[in-house]
Protein backbone atom coordinates (compact mmCIF):
# COMPACT_ATOMS: atom_id res chain seq x y z
CA UNK A 1 0.00 0.00 0.00
CA UNK A 2 2.85 2.44 1.01
CA UNK A 3 4.49 2.08 -2.17
CA UNK A 4 1.71 2.64 -4.26
CA UNK A 5 0.45 5.89 -2.01
CA UNK A 6 3.95 6.97 -2.78
CA UNK A 7 3.82 6.11 -7.00
CA UNK A 8 0.64 7.76 -6.33
CA UNK A 9 2.12 11.34 -5.38
CA UNK A 10 4.96 11.34 -7.57
CA UNK A 11 2.78 10.47 -10.50
CA UNK A 12 0.54 14.00 -9.40
CA UNK A 13 3.87 15.82 -8.86
CA UNK A 14 4.43 14.88 -12.24
CA UNK A 15 1.75 15.74 -13.74
CA UNK A 16 1.78 19.17 -12.28
CA UNK A 17 5.16 20.09 -13.29
CA UNK A 18 3.93 18.84 -16.81
CA UNK A 19 0.75 20.66 -16.67
CA UNK A 20 3.22 23.71 -16.09
CA UNK A 21 5.78 23.06 -18.24
CA UNK A 22 2.95 23.39 -20.92
CA UNK A 23 1.29 26.21 -19.69
CA UNK A 24 4.48 28.52 -19.24
CA UNK A 25 5.98 27.53 -22.15
CA UNK A 26 2.88 28.71 -24.02
CA UNK A 27 1.85 32.42 -22.12
CA UNK A 28 5.94 32.99 -21.14
CA UNK A 29 7.92 34.44 -24.77
CA UNK A 30 11.33 32.95 -23.11
CA UNK A 31 12.78 31.90 -20.28
CA UNK A 32 16.28 34.12 -19.03
CA UNK A 33 17.18 37.27 -19.54
CA UNK A 34 19.71 37.84 -22.40
CA UNK A 35 22.37 40.86 -22.24
CA UNK A 36 25.29 40.31 -23.82
CA UNK A 37 28.15 42.65 -23.67
CA UNK A 38 31.38 43.82 -25.30
CA UNK A 39 35.03 45.25 -24.25
CA UNK A 40 35.62 48.29 -26.05
CA UNK A 41 39.26 49.84 -25.53
CA UNK A 42 39.62 53.39 -22.94
CA UNK A 43 35.68 52.75 -22.36
CA UNK A 44 35.19 49.13 -20.96
CA UNK A 45 32.02 47.03 -20.96
CA UNK A 46 29.06 48.22 -22.75
CA UNK A 47 26.41 46.60 -25.07
CA UNK A 48 27.35 44.66 -27.96
CA UNK A 49 26.33 47.22 -31.01
CA UNK A 50 22.76 46.42 -32.47
CA UNK A 51 22.63 43.35 -30.50
CA UNK A 52 19.07 42.61 -29.24
CA UNK A 53 18.45 42.23 -25.61
CA UNK A 54 15.69 40.49 -23.42
CA UNK A 55 14.68 41.25 -20.08
CA UNK A 56 13.19 38.37 -18.06
CA UNK A 57 11.25 39.21 -14.57
CA UNK A 58 8.78 36.32 -13.97
CA UNK A 59 7.50 37.39 -10.80
CA UNK A 60 6.11 40.06 -12.20
CA UNK A 61 5.34 38.71 -15.85
CA UNK A 62 7.47 41.21 -17.16
CA UNK A 63 9.07 40.33 -20.46
CA UNK A 64 10.84 42.98 -22.63
CA UNK A 65 12.70 42.80 -25.75
CA UNK A 66 15.03 46.09 -26.50
CA UNK A 67 17.88 46.22 -29.03
CA UNK A 68 21.08 48.39 -28.40
CA UNK A 69 22.05 51.15 -30.52
CA UNK A 70 25.59 51.12 -32.86
CA UNK A 71 27.05 52.23 -29.93
CA UNK A 72 26.35 49.63 -27.71
CA UNK A 73 23.69 51.77 -25.44
CA UNK A 74 20.14 50.79 -25.10
CA UNK A 75 18.85 53.77 -26.66
CA UNK A 76 17.46 54.93 -30.03
CA UNK A 77 20.06 56.34 -32.13
CA UNK A 78 21.87 59.24 -31.31
CA UNK A 79 20.36 62.49 -33.06
CA UNK A 80 22.20 64.10 -35.35
CA UNK A 81 25.18 66.29 -34.65
CA UNK A 82 22.75 68.99 -36.34
CA UNK A 83 19.78 68.46 -34.62
CA UNK A 84 21.37 68.54 -31.09
CA UNK A 85 23.13 71.83 -31.81
CA UNK A 86 19.64 73.16 -32.95
CA UNK A 87 18.40 73.14 -29.75
CA UNK A 88 18.52 71.77 -25.93
CA UNK A 89 20.61 68.63 -26.11
CA UNK A 90 20.99 66.43 -22.59
CA UNK A 91 22.69 63.70 -21.97
CA UNK A 92 21.72 61.34 -19.14
CA UNK A 93 24.58 59.05 -17.93
CA UNK A 94 23.92 56.19 -15.22
CA UNK A 95 23.89 52.93 -14.40
CA UNK A 96 20.95 50.45 -14.79
CA UNK A 97 18.11 53.13 -14.31
CA UNK A 98 19.31 54.79 -17.03
CA UNK A 99 20.10 51.48 -19.31
CA UNK A 100 16.19 50.19 -18.18
CA UNK A 101 16.20 46.81 -19.57
CA UNK A 102 13.06 46.73 -17.63
CA UNK A 103 10.77 48.78 -19.92
CA UNK A 104 10.31 49.11 -23.77
CA UNK A 105 12.87 51.82 -24.90
CA UNK A 106 9.25 54.48 -25.94
CA UNK A 107 8.74 54.15 -22.27
CA UNK A 108 12.07 55.33 -20.88
CA UNK A 109 12.28 58.62 -18.52
CA UNK A 110 14.18 60.48 -21.26
CA UNK A 111 12.12 59.68 -24.51
CA UNK A 112 8.96 60.61 -22.42
CA UNK A 113 10.38 63.77 -21.13
CA UNK A 114 11.76 64.94 -25.08
CA UNK A 115 8.09 64.12 -25.42
CA UNK A 116 6.20 66.28 -23.43
CA UNK A 117 9.52 68.99 -23.66
CA UNK A 118 7.90 69.31 -27.48
CA UNK A 119 4.41 69.83 -25.64
CA UNK A 120 5.15 71.81 -23.34
CA UNK A 121 8.44 73.74 -23.40
CA UNK A 122 8.70 73.52 -27.49
CA UNK A 123 10.83 76.69 -27.81
CA UNK A 124 13.47 74.85 -25.76
CA UNK A 125 13.76 72.27 -28.42
CA UNK A 126 14.89 69.44 -26.51
CA UNK A 127 16.55 66.44 -27.50
CA UNK A 128 18.11 63.70 -25.45
CA UNK A 129 20.20 60.47 -25.32
CA UNK A 130 20.64 57.77 -22.44
CA UNK A 131 24.16 56.15 -22.10
CA UNK A 132 23.60 53.77 -19.09
CA UNK A 133 25.35 50.11 -18.25
CA UNK A 134 24.21 48.27 -15.32
CA UNK A 135 27.03 47.89 -12.34
CA UNK A 136 28.32 50.87 -13.29
CA UNK A 137 29.32 54.50 -10.83
CA UNK A 138 30.26 57.45 -11.95
CA UNK A 139 33.85 57.34 -12.48
CA UNK A 140 33.25 53.64 -14.39
CA UNK A 141 30.77 55.99 -16.48
CA UNK A 142 33.70 58.83 -17.52
CA UNK A 143 34.09 57.51 -21.11
CA UNK A 144 30.09 57.36 -21.78
CA UNK A 145 30.75 61.12 -21.56
CA UNK A 146 34.04 61.27 -23.09
CA UNK A 147 33.66 58.73 -26.15
CA UNK A 148 30.28 59.04 -26.70
CA UNK A 149 27.86 62.16 -25.21
CA UNK A 150 30.52 65.17 -26.04
CA UNK A 151 30.34 64.58 -29.18
CA UNK A 152 26.76 66.38 -29.54
CA UNK A 153 27.40 69.03 -26.91
CA UNK A 154 25.18 68.99 -24.23
CA UNK A 155 23.87 71.59 -22.64
CA UNK A 156 22.73 69.77 -19.41
CA UNK A 157 24.67 66.61 -18.34
CA UNK A 158 22.56 65.20 -15.89
CA UNK A 159 23.64 62.23 -13.87
CA UNK A 160 21.42 59.45 -12.29
CA UNK A 161 22.44 58.19 -9.02
CA UNK A 162 21.93 55.08 -7.21
CA UNK A 163 22.60 53.82 -3.50
CA UNK A 164 24.80 51.67 -5.17
CA UNK A 165 26.76 54.36 -6.94
CA UNK A 166 28.64 55.02 -3.31
CA UNK A 167 30.15 51.29 -3.70
CA UNK A 168 30.67 51.18 -7.11
CA UNK A 169 32.96 54.02 -7.43
CA UNK A 170 35.31 52.25 -4.94
CA UNK A 171 37.15 49.29 -6.38
CA UNK A 172 37.69 47.83 -2.95
CA UNK A 173 33.54 47.74 -2.66
CA UNK A 174 32.70 46.91 -6.12
CA UNK A 175 34.99 43.89 -5.98
CA UNK A 176 33.13 42.98 -3.03
CA UNK A 177 29.56 43.05 -4.71
CA UNK A 178 30.35 41.90 -8.36
CA UNK A 179 34.07 39.40 -8.08
CA UNK A 180 36.22 41.80 -10.39
CA UNK A 181 39.18 42.45 -9.52
CA UNK A 182 40.02 45.38 -8.16
CA UNK A 183 42.98 46.28 -9.83
CA UNK A 184 41.90 44.64 -13.11
CA UNK A 185 38.97 46.41 -13.65
CA UNK A 186 36.66 45.66 -16.84
CA UNK A 187 35.71 50.25 -16.30
CA UNK A 188 37.43 52.97 -16.13
CA UNK A 189 38.50 53.14 -12.10
CA UNK A 190 40.49 55.31 -10.04
CA UNK A 191 43.39 54.42 -7.68
CA UNK A 192 45.36 56.06 -5.17
CA UNK A 193 49.12 57.05 -5.83
CA UNK A 194 52.13 57.34 -3.12
CA UNK A 195 51.12 59.98 -2.16
CA UNK A 196 46.88 58.79 -1.45
CA UNK A 197 45.92 61.30 -4.39
CA UNK A 198 43.26 59.88 -6.40
CA UNK A 199 44.17 59.35 -10.20
CA UNK A 200 42.05 57.50 -13.01
CA UNK A 201 42.77 54.03 -14.35
CA UNK A 202 41.87 53.28 -17.89
CA UNK A 203 39.68 49.96 -18.44
CA UNK A 204 41.41 46.46 -18.11
CA UNK A 205 41.41 44.35 -21.72
CA UNK A 206 42.78 41.84 -19.28
CA UNK A 207 40.01 41.80 -16.51
CA UNK A 208 38.37 38.24 -17.20
CA UNK A 209 42.02 36.17 -16.26
CA UNK A 210 41.93 37.81 -13.09
CA UNK A 211 38.64 37.35 -12.18
CA UNK A 212 38.08 36.51 -8.21
CA UNK A 213 37.87 33.05 -7.70
CA UNK A 214 34.12 31.58 -7.03
CA UNK A 215 33.07 29.50 -4.28
CA UNK A 216 32.17 25.85 -5.45
CA UNK A 217 29.21 25.30 -5.70
CA UNK A 218 27.17 21.70 -4.37
CA UNK A 219 25.79 19.58 -6.63
CA UNK A 220 22.09 20.50 -5.61
CA UNK A 221 22.82 23.85 -6.40
CA UNK A 222 24.40 23.07 -9.67
CA UNK A 223 21.67 20.80 -10.72
CA UNK A 224 19.48 23.28 -9.89
CA UNK A 225 21.25 26.39 -12.22
CA UNK A 226 21.08 23.82 -15.09
CA UNK A 227 17.22 23.16 -14.30
CA UNK A 228 15.87 26.40 -14.45
CA UNK A 229 18.25 27.71 -17.48
CA UNK A 230 16.12 24.96 -19.33
CA UNK A 231 12.57 24.10 -17.66
CA UNK A 232 10.31 27.04 -18.00
CA UNK A 233 8.44 25.45 -14.89
CA UNK A 234 11.32 25.79 -12.71
CA UNK A 235 12.13 29.43 -13.67
CA UNK A 236 8.38 29.88 -12.30
CA UNK A 237 9.13 28.78 -9.03
CA UNK A 238 12.86 29.84 -9.18
CA UNK A 239 12.63 31.93 -5.72
CA UNK A 240 11.07 29.69 -3.51
CA UNK A 241 14.26 26.96 -4.63
CA UNK A 242 17.32 27.46 -2.11
CA UNK A 243 20.55 28.81 -4.36
CA UNK A 244 23.69 29.61 -4.10
CA UNK A 245 24.38 31.59 -1.20
CA UNK A 246 25.77 35.61 -2.19
CA UNK A 247 26.57 36.49 1.28
CA UNK A 248 29.20 34.02 1.85
CA UNK A 249 30.37 34.72 -1.57
CA UNK A 250 31.16 38.37 -0.61
CA UNK A 251 32.42 37.07 2.74
CA UNK A 252 34.85 34.56 1.01
CA UNK A 253 36.34 38.09 -0.96
CA UNK A 254 36.41 39.98 1.38
CA UNK A 255 38.91 37.65 3.19
CA UNK A 256 40.92 37.32 0.15
CA UNK A 257 41.31 40.73 -0.65
CA UNK A 258 41.90 41.54 3.43
CA UNK A 259 45.32 39.89 2.89
CA UNK A 260 46.59 42.63 -0.24
CA UNK A 261 48.63 45.38 1.54
CA UNK A 262 46.53 47.68 -0.31
CA UNK A 263 43.20 46.69 1.07
CA UNK A 264 44.31 45.17 4.57
CA UNK A 265 41.97 47.96 5.73
CA UNK A 266 39.15 45.41 4.93
CA UNK A 267 39.73 43.91 8.35
CA UNK A 268 38.86 47.09 10.29
CA UNK A 269 35.26 45.68 10.20
CA UNK A 270 33.74 45.76 6.94
CA UNK A 271 31.80 42.41 7.25
CA UNK A 272 27.96 42.78 7.50
CA UNK A 273 28.18 46.62 6.40
CA UNK A 274 27.87 47.87 2.46
CA UNK A 275 28.14 52.03 2.16
CA UNK A 276 24.83 51.83 0.12
CA UNK A 277 22.67 50.41 2.82
CA UNK A 278 23.78 51.43 5.66
CA UNK A 279 21.82 54.32 7.02
CA UNK A 280 23.53 54.83 9.77
CA UNK A 281 24.57 58.87 10.07
CA UNK A 282 27.76 58.19 11.18
CA UNK A 283 30.66 56.05 9.01
CA UNK A 284 33.86 53.93 10.06
CA UNK A 285 37.00 56.33 9.07
CA UNK A 286 37.47 53.67 6.43
CA UNK A 287 34.17 53.77 4.84
CA UNK A 288 34.63 57.53 4.64
CA UNK A 289 37.50 57.35 2.84
CA UNK A 290 36.01 55.40 0.06
CA UNK A 291 33.65 57.81 0.07
CA UNK A 292 35.99 60.19 -1.59
CA UNK A 293 35.86 57.72 -4.73
CA UNK A 294 32.38 59.12 -5.27
CA UNK A 295 33.36 62.81 -4.63
CA UNK A 296 36.01 62.30 -6.66
CA UNK A 297 33.94 61.25 -9.91
CA UNK A 298 31.51 63.92 -9.63
CA UNK A 299 34.45 66.14 -9.56
CA UNK A 300 35.61 64.57 -12.59
CA UNK A 301 31.83 65.55 -14.20
CA UNK A 302 32.24 68.78 -13.03
CA UNK A 303 35.53 69.50 -14.84
CA UNK A 304 34.47 68.21 -18.06
CA UNK A 305 30.99 69.88 -17.83
CA UNK A 306 32.86 73.24 -16.83
CA UNK A 307 35.24 72.89 -19.63
CA UNK A 308 32.30 72.28 -22.57
CA UNK A 309 30.12 74.82 -21.19
CA UNK A 310 27.45 72.11 -19.95
CA UNK A 311 25.22 72.40 -17.53
CA UNK A 312 25.95 69.34 -14.19
CA UNK A 313 23.22 68.25 -12.61
CA UNK A 314 22.42 64.86 -10.36
CA UNK A 315 18.94 62.95 -10.35
CA UNK A 316 18.34 60.68 -7.50
CA UNK A 317 16.36 57.39 -8.16
CA UNK A 318 13.01 56.81 -6.07
CA UNK A 319 12.91 54.84 -2.78
CA UNK A 320 16.68 54.76 -2.48
CA UNK A 321 17.75 58.58 -1.88
CA UNK A 322 14.36 59.67 -0.86
CA UNK A 323 13.29 61.13 2.62
CA UNK A 324 15.24 63.81 3.42
CA UNK A 325 16.57 62.63 6.69
CA UNK A 326 18.32 59.31 4.99
CA UNK A 327 21.69 59.65 5.69
CA UNK A 328 22.77 58.23 2.09
CA UNK A 329 21.21 61.55 0.44
CA UNK A 330 22.88 63.59 3.51
CA UNK A 331 26.21 62.14 1.88
CA UNK A 332 25.28 62.78 -1.62
CA UNK A 333 24.35 66.45 -0.59
CA UNK A 334 27.35 67.33 1.02
CA UNK A 335 29.74 66.68 -2.04
CA UNK A 336 27.05 68.00 -4.30
CA UNK A 337 26.56 71.09 -2.80
CA UNK A 338 29.32 72.71 -2.33
CA UNK A 339 29.96 72.12 -5.98
CA UNK A 340 27.15 74.21 -6.88
CA UNK A 341 25.66 71.27 -8.74
CA UNK A 342 21.72 70.49 -8.08
CA UNK A 343 20.35 67.67 -7.09
CA UNK A 344 16.42 66.68 -8.50
CA UNK A 345 15.03 64.51 -5.66
CA UNK A 346 12.65 62.43 -7.73
CA UNK A 347 10.81 61.53 -4.57
CA UNK A 348 9.96 64.57 -3.34
CA UNK A 349 8.40 64.56 -6.77
CA UNK A 350 6.49 61.93 -6.46
CA UNK A 351 5.25 62.93 -2.93
CA UNK A 352 4.59 66.23 -3.95
CA UNK A 353 2.16 64.72 -6.41
CA UNK A 354 0.12 62.46 -3.80
CA UNK A 355 1.99 59.50 -5.56
CA UNK A 356 2.82 56.91 -3.48
CA UNK A 357 6.75 55.76 -4.94
CA UNK A 358 6.08 51.84 -4.59
CA UNK A 359 3.73 52.58 -7.23
CA UNK A 360 6.32 53.53 -9.64
CA UNK A 361 8.73 50.25 -9.10
CA UNK A 362 8.57 46.81 -9.49
CA UNK A 363 7.92 44.52 -7.06
CA UNK A 364 10.38 42.27 -7.88
CA UNK A 365 13.38 45.00 -7.64
CA UNK A 366 13.93 48.74 -7.43
CA UNK A 367 14.10 49.48 -10.81
CA UNK A 368 11.20 51.72 -12.64
CA UNK A 369 8.26 50.41 -14.05
CA UNK A 370 6.76 52.42 -16.92
CA UNK A 371 4.86 54.82 -14.14
CA UNK A 372 8.28 55.51 -12.50
CA UNK A 373 9.81 56.53 -15.91
CA UNK A 374 7.10 58.56 -16.05
CA UNK A 375 7.17 60.59 -12.80
CA UNK A 376 10.99 61.12 -13.31
CA UNK A 377 10.38 62.36 -16.41
CA UNK A 378 7.59 64.91 -15.02
CA UNK A 379 10.23 65.92 -12.22
CA UNK A 380 13.13 66.93 -14.43
CA UNK A 381 10.53 68.83 -17.11
CA UNK A 382 9.57 70.26 -13.24
CA UNK A 383 13.10 71.22 -12.88
CA UNK A 384 14.12 72.66 -16.53
CA UNK A 385 10.62 74.55 -16.54
CA UNK A 386 12.24 76.45 -13.70
CA UNK A 387 15.75 76.58 -14.84
CA UNK A 388 15.19 77.29 -18.75
CA UNK A 389 18.46 79.35 -18.76
CA UNK A 390 21.01 76.12 -18.54
CA UNK A 391 19.22 75.84 -22.05
CA UNK A 392 20.69 79.34 -23.21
Amino acid sequence: MAAWNALFVISGLLLIALAGETYFRLTRPFIETSIPFQFVDGVGLIREPNAELRFANWRDDNFVVSRANSQGFLDREPVSAERAAAGCHIAFIGDSFVEAMEVPIAAKFHVRLEEMAARELPHLNITTQAYGIRGTGQINQLPFYDEYARRLNPKVVALVFYRNDFSDNSTALHALERGADPDRMPFMSAQRDEHGALTLRPPDPEYKRFLLPRLPKSWYVRARDRLIRISYFAKSVEEYLPGHNLWHQRQAWEDMLAKRPNYAWLLAGLKYYRIQYGTEESLPPFLKRELEYTAFGIDQFKRRADRDGAALLIMTATGVLGTRDDPRLERLNAIAKPRGIPIINEYDYVISQGHDDWDGRWRDDTHWNATGHQWAAEAVLEWLNANQDVCD
